[in-house]
């Protein structure tokens, strides 16, 4: 029998008719004619993402994923701008909240008598039994010193106050307060301290010392604590953030935050670290690490020291404007080795917050006591704010991992190089150094001590100005990172930082459909701009949480 050949271009035509009589995939929505940033290995870009499930099924050119399937809901981004849905890797979630919520609102004041204006103004708006306030840095003063009680006093004279520092490392107490507490000019108290003038107590407390009044205020009870997380939630999806860091709860707060996941009334994605309380240890030790999609409690918070601002960060050598004064270590190296061990044996990360650089020696020489070299344990320094350059090979000998927020570094300079000398800041905020050691580092913002937008991390630490762009050309920018880092470093690299790069962090299919559309391209635009860049939606598992109709 003749066989009968068939040209190969009518082969390809029937494939392609055949092809083209298919029906489509149906999906849960298509967004399309965007510009899409992936953060994957290459660091490629798309045009369009197909989701199903809460999830990236297909990411790639608009004509094959139109062609391809079909969805439920399709969005045209008009040549927008998407990146995976921000992470910040350091934050205070429920703290954040209870201070927007409940709290004398201080950040900005340019005086103590604008912070009991304020006070004054909160209290008569929403009375309460005690006055809370956060947020005064007495360094943006005129007069730089730390402010005294009296003015307090007169103006609540029956009712206690006591207003938080901006980092949270000291506050100022009034009378009523330190009456209620308790605490005399004998009080004493390791690692903290409480500054007396004239034989008197000023009503500053540093560090350990402020668990001296806060262990007597009430604590907010839970419809408190779930409007403090809603409303934070709230003002996180605006900001384009899809998952944070509460860097320090306790168990009580975490199962909270666990049934309000379930319930669906919260649906931000949290890496929760617990605070070094036995309760904690005694749980989550013998049970292991969490992770429900939503919640992930992998890891404790410790501090070794204070902040820079308060002067209770632990230094090598003292401070240069405070001679004398090397700063506060917050327990015995002791009380660090004991914690370390147990939380290794339970498989459970180690973060500790280290701002000096005595304070990061102590921790780094800590962790390498049980980590022994390479390993994958992802144990974390949090801040790194000063490190002796003698130091930095701990980070790459034993794969420790930096996790810095940018934004301190633009806050401080205005006076770090007076607490640290010539030679000393140098080394501060070093974070293309610390990037080198293991080629990622975790970035966050640490609010509310600074502003809960990403791309003002984002901005920082490819800039490093300030808002009006100053210094002209950008401060110490030897340690600047670069543009693609720096979107890691809010994206891919916090969700390796909890050990879910696997699940989320960029838009790869498999992963978590979470993704924020900018109205325009940070990687691309000038410096000066990129603070300002408006959000203009961020989805969660697919689902659009901001704006929300």
């Amino acid at each position: 029998m003749k066989i009968k050949y068939i040209p190969a271009f009518l082969i390809a035509l029937s494939l392609l008719i055949l092809g083209s009589c298919r029906p489509k995939q149906q999906v849960d929505s298509i967004i399309y004619n965007a510009v899409i940033y992936t953060v994957d290995d290459a660091f490629s870009t798309a045009e369009a993402i197909a989701i199903k499930d809460g999830r990236f099924l297909a990411v790639g050119n608009e004509d094959e994923i139109l062609a391809r399937f079909a969805a439920n809901r399709s969005v045209d981004a008009g040549g927008k701008f998407i990146y995976p849905g921000f992470n910040d890797g350091h934050s205070h979630f429920l703290g954040y909240g209870l201070s927007v919520t409940t709290w004398a609102d201080l950040v900005g004041t340019s005086s103590f008598d604008e912070v009991v204006e304020r006070v004054v103004r909160h209290y008569k708006a929403y009375p309460s039994e005690w006055v809370m306030g956060r947020g005064w840095d007495q360094n943006d003063w005129e007069e730089t010193a730390f402010p005294t009680k009296d003015q307090l006093d007169d103006a609540f004279q029956n009712i206690p106050v006591v207003l938080r520092r901006i980092d949270g490392h000291a506050l100022i107490a009034n009378s009523e307060a330190m009456k209620r507490a308790d605490v005399t000019i004998k009080s004493r108290v390791e690692g903290g301290e409480i500054l007396i003038e004239n034989g008197e107590l000023t009503g500053v407390f540093i560090d350990n010392a402020m668990r001296l009044i806060t262990r007597v205020i009430p604590s907010p009870s839970e419809d408190d604590r779930i409007s403090a997380m809603k409303v934070a939630e709230k003002n996180c999806f605006a900001s384009g953030l899809t998952t944070v860091t509460d860097a320090g709860l306790n168990k009580s707060d975490i199962f909270l935050l666990d049934s309000l996941h379930q319930s669906g009334e919260l649906n931000i994605r949290v890496y929760a670290m617990m605070s070094p309380i036995d309760e904690n240890f005694e749980h989550f030790f013998s049970a292991g690490p969490l992770k429900t999609g939503k919640l992930t409690v992998s890891s404790v918070k410790l501090y070794i020291d204070g902040a820079l601002g308060s002067r209770g960060a632990l230094l090598l050598e003292p401070y240069s404007d405070d001679p004398g004064n090397n700063g506060l270590q917050m327990h015995s190296e002791e009380y660090y080795q004991e914690i370390c061990k147990d939380a290794y044996n339970a498989g459970f990360q180690v973060n500790t917050h280290a701002i000096g650089d005595s304070g990061n020696r102590i921790m780094l020489g800590t962790y390498a006591m049980y980590l022994k070299g390479k390993n994958d344990r992802r144990w974390r320094v949090e801040h790194v704010q000063v490190v002796n350059p003698d130091d930095l090979k701990f980070f790459r000998e034993y794969n420790i991992i930096p996790s810095v927020q940018s934004t301190h570094c633009t806050s401080d300079m205005y006076w770090a190089d007076e607490r640290l000398g010539e030679e000393r800041i140098k080394h501060a905020y070093a974070y293309n150094d610390l990037l080198a050691q293991n080629g990622w580092l975790i970035n966050g913002t640490d609010f509310p001590v600074e502003d809960i937008s990403p791309l003002k991390t984002f901005y920082a630490a490819v800039a490093r100005k300030d808002l009006e762009g100053w210094p002209e050309n950008g401060f110490h920018m030897e340690n600047a990172i670069s543009r693609d880092d720096a979107l890691r470093s809010i994206t891919l690299w916090p969700a390796k930082g909890s050990f879910e790069e696997s699940f989320k962090g960029s838009i790869e299919v498999g992963k978590a459909a979470d993704f924020v559309i900018l109205e325009k391209d940070i990687m691309t635009i000038s410096e000066i701009e990129i603070p300002f860049v408006q959000v203009t939606a961020t989805y969660l598992g697919g689902n659009k949480v901001f704006p929300v109709k």
